[in-house]
Formats: structure tokens, C-alpha cells, sequence
């Protein structure tokens, strides 16, 4: 018996098939093998097409299901999960009407300002938890604005994990999670945020119907299934944004626990038992997986996941590799370059903020920027490890945020992939932080399949689903070295009003 998980990616698409009595991950492909072209037509836009997302998902699927030589009919149950607030228009045939309007898109930034003024911030985040914002219904309102003749045959706005399962099923439906995420969500009415669409002037009729987080939400067509090799009828039982299944992959479910991923953007995701919000909204605040499930005593759980978030992550990681370090290097080779250099990096700070409107910052899109260069001192080694090490900095930054709501950040999860590779990015983040990081074997589509047997049925509860997740290496901060972490930190976080 079989569970297939599939991570819809801003870089890739991948699939896992995980054996659902073992826990084991049985095979895994992703597509395409490069990354992903993002489509950037005006400074600040982000687009891709969702028809590509359901190519590689075709194609991952296949390679799976070669790769173990499992019979389709024993796959039991569909998970999703997807990059977060994006936007997808559909028609009522579910096609697409534009490229989707992904996640680090900033084209909206003007109108979430304006709403927020507008509406007023005590309503905004009393009912939200957060600012309209750079997120989806504010991307909504743009096309609104700016494309009225696509807005018009809008049939269902979707997010893109919603656009996946719609493929899947030909059925449009959205979740309680999936609509915090698009801040489209009212917490104190428990119900679509009629107060902003109104403000934004959208009908709810453009709201897909709410299918749970855990449960049936679907199940394969026939027409899919003859496009994926999937049997048809399947069911469709999980759908999460990227960062909520980065957590639930960690199993990290409860207050107190927190999660943490370094890919494209970085996330630190923390839970909340009570329901409260970032007066700056410099972190952000939506439904986790299991919000409102309820409890052995009947209780509905207030479940929330306080989400920070850095656009400039991995693609600084990544722009310096095509851009500083020797051509043709390798990441680990870049790494063990980057390890040469000392501790704060002989003086030398970046600012990681190179990939659209920063949240942390106040939605300002501040640009990335390398400060106290020498040119007698500094070497390609020294710009390697100040990257990295302004990376790591800017999450302790975010940090400080969620500290302030009264989160404890003493130790975080993270799958063994993209930054955390890095001994450098996870030494530098222990330390500034003093928070342990345990680095577990796993990733988002392997969560998302384990996610689909919790809404199956096949698990009673999350322990049973992650019984079997492995902690594969601990960080502790190092003690010895910490003042030189902070004295760096400090020095990086002085440039940041600059």
C-alpha cells in the first residue's frame, strides 16, 4: 500500500511514493531537472505558467512509478503541497486565463498598503492577523485593476496547490489554511474575509467551495489518471501550503515547535495555541494544518503558524555561485572555499534582500547590497562566506519578531536540504540564534504523502504518521565561538537602516 506525495515547487516539481506501513520513501523524482524559468517582465514580477506545474508533476509521476515498479491500484491515497500565495485565475473549463501570479511577485505591494490603511489596522489584523499585504486577494485586486477584461471570465481564483488538485479531480475547492495564506481568511467570524473583498470590490462567488485540510477533498478523474498513470478514483485526501507541510513533514504540529527551511525564500514556521498577531506584521499569521481539528475532549484546537519569511535565501546562495565563485564550481566546493574565511567574514556584510518586497522589512523592497568591502582584503572566499552568513542573519533578525510574540525558539527542525547542507549557513544560525537545529530526513513531498494517510484514515494521528522519521545530525551553538557570531551579527544589523 502506497501514498504519493507531490511538492509543487517555484524551482520543481516533485513526487514521492512512501510505503505506507514502513514510512519509507520507495522512490522520488522531481522535474525539471534545471530549474524552473520564472517569468519577470517587469522589475518585481514573478509569473510561471500552471500548465507547466501539471508537465513536471506528468512526468515525475511517471518516473516514480518506474523507478519502484509499483502497480498503480495499490497507491491509496494523493497529497499536495505547493508554494504558497500565488494566484491562479480559471476559467470555468479551470483554465488558466494569465500565468499565475506566484509568491515572490511584489506587484501588489501598493494596493495591500492602501488596504490596510483604508480598512484600518486594528480591523486588518484583528481579523486577519495580518496585512492585506503583498498576498493573494491583494494580487486579485491588481488583475481586477490592471486586466479588467481576464477579470471578467474569472470562474474560481486558486492557489496553486488548489490549481493541482483541480487538475487531478476536476473539482475547484480551497481549504481553511489555503485561504489565511491568500489573507482572505476571518478569524473572528470563521469565514471567507467578506470585509476585504468587499473593500477590493471581488464577489465571493470567485472563493472556491472548503474542503478540509485532512479528508476527502477529491478524487482522480479518469481523464487524469489517463494523463498521470494514476488509477482513476484515487482520493485526494491532504493539500497544504509549502511551509505549513514543511512543518507537518517535521512533525511539527503543537505549540511551542517550530520548523525551519532554506530553499528560494527562508521560512521559520513556529506553532501557536492562541489565536494573536505581529503588531508590524512583520511575521505573519495564518491557519496551520491541524487548526480547528478537534480534540479528544471535543475541544476545537486553536492551531496557528507564525510564518517569517526571506525572499533572499537560496537565490543569493545561488546568484553567488553563478556570479562570484569559480565557474563550473560546485556547492559543497563553494562551501569548503567559503570555510577559509573567519568568522564575520574580515568586516564584510550583505544584505540579503535581492528577491522582491521583504516582509521582515516592512514590505519595502530594499535590494540586496555588500557593505565594507576592502579591495586589499576581500576575496571571492570572503564574499561566499559573507553571503551565507548575512542569509543566517537575516533569519535571527525574523527571529526577534516572533520572540516578541512570545514564541520560543529554542530548538527548530529542518530537513537536511538546499542552506542547511551548508556547515557555514547552520553554524552561523545556531550561534546568533542559540536555538539547537535538528536536521531530520525528510522533504515536502515525502510529508505531503504521509499528510495523505492522516486524511485517509490510514494513520489515527500525526506520532503514528512520523513514527518513523529519522533525526539525522543535532547543531548545538557553539559556545566558544559565539561572541565572534554576535559581534558579526551586530555589525551586519547595523547596515540594515541604511
Amino acid at each position: 500500500m502506497y501514498l504519493i506525495g507531490y511538492d509543487i515547487g517555484s524551482s520543481s516539481v516533485k513526487a514521492s511514493l512512501v510505503d505506507a506501513q514502513s514510512g519509507k520513501c520507495v522512490a522520488s523524482a522531481f522535474y525539471p531537472k534545471s530549474e524552473a524559468p520564472i517569468k519577470a517582465i517587469h522589475p518585481g514580477w514573478a509569473e510561471q505558467d500552471p500548465d507547466s506545474w501539471w508537465e513536471y508533476l506528468k512526468a515525475a509521476t511517471a518516473d516514480v512509478m518506474a523507478q519502484s515498479k509499483a502497480d498503480k491500484k495499490d497507491v491509496k491515497a494523493v497529497g499536495i503541497s505547493y508554494q504558497m500565495h500565488g494566484l491562479v485565475c480559471v476559467d470555468k473549463n479551470l483554465r488558466p486565463l494569465r500565468d499565475a501570479i506566484i509568491w515572490c511577485d511584489s506587484r501588489a505591494v501598493a494596493y495591500g498598503q492602501k488596504a490596510f490603511t483604508d480598512i484600518g489596522r486594528e480591523q486588518c489584523l484583528s481579523h486577519l492577523l495580518n496585512s492585506p499585504g503583498n498576498f493573494t486577494a491583494s494580487k486579485l485586486r491588481w488583475v481586477r485593476e490592471n486586466e479588467p477584461e481576464i477579470f471578467s471570465r474569472i470562474y474560481k481564483v486558486l492557489l496553486p496547490g488548489d490549481y493541482i488538485a483541480a487538475r487531478l479531480s476536476g473539482v475547484p475547492a480551497t481549504t481553511v489554511s489555503g485561504l489565511s495564506e491568500g489573507i482572505m481568511w476571518d478569524f473572528k467570524e470563521n469565514r471567507p474575509a467578506q470585509f476585504l473583498l468587499d473593500y477590493y470590490d471581488i464577489s465571493a462567488d470567485l472563493v472556491a467551495d472548503i474542503v478540509p485540510t485532512f479528508g476527502l477533498q477529491g478524487e482522480v478523474s479518469p481523464a487524469a489518471a489517463a494523463e498521470t498513470g494514476l488509477s482513476p478514483y484515487i482520493p485526494i485526501t491532504y493539500r497544504a501550503g509549502d511551509q505549513p507541510n514543511n512543518a507537518l513533514s517535521l512533525n511539527v504540529f503543537e505549540p511551542g515547535e517550530a520548523a525551519t527551511t532554506a530553499g528560494t525564500s527562508g521560512v521559520v514556521y513556529g506553532v501557536l495555541g492562541h489565536i494573536t498577531y505581529d503588531p508590524q506584521s512583520r511575521v505573519n499569521t495564518f491557519a496551520h494544518v491541524n487548526h480547528m481539528q478537534e480534540m479528544p475532549d471535543g475541544r476545537k484546537a486553536t492551531r496557528l503558524g507564525v510564518l517569517l519569511c526571506i525572499n533572499g535565501t537560496g537565490i543569493l546562495n545561488s546568484w553567488a555561485r553563478k556570479n562570484i565563485a569559480p565557474a563550473g564550481i560546485k556547492y559543497a566546493e563553494m562551501n569548503e572555499m567559503a570555510a577559509q574565511v573567519p568568522i564575520g567574514s574580515a568586516g564584510l556584510s550583505i544584505m540579503p534582500f535581492g528577491n522582491g518586497a521583504e516582509r521582515i522589512l516592512c514590505n519595502r523592497e530594499a535590494g540586496a547590497s555588500i557593505h565594507g568591502i576592502s579591495f586589499n582584503t576581500h576575496t571571492q572566499a570572503h564574499l561566499l562566506r559573507a553571503a551565507q552568513e548575512g542569509i543566517a542573519f537575516s533569519f535571527a533578525y525574523g527571529m526577534e519578531a516572533m520572540q516578541e510574540m512570545g514564541m520560543s525558539l529554542s530548538t527548530i527542525r529542518a530537513g537536511k536540504a538546499n542552506m542547511f547542507l551548508s556547515p557555514i549557513f547552520r553554524d552561523t544560525l545556531a550561534s546568533v540564534t542559540g536555538a539547537t537545529i535538528e536536521l531530520c530526513d525528510t522533504d515536502g513531498s515525502i510529508g505531503a504523502a504521509r499528510g495523505a494517510g492522516m486524511g485517509a484514515g490510514i494513520y489515527a494521528n500525526h506520532n503514528e504518521a512520523f513514527a518513523t522519521l529519522k533525526k539525522l545530525q543535532v547543531i548545538v551553538p557553539d559556545t566558544e565561538k559565539q561572541s565572534e557570531y554576535k559581534e558579526a551579527y551586530e555589525r551586519w544589523r547595523a547596515h540594515l537602516p541604511k
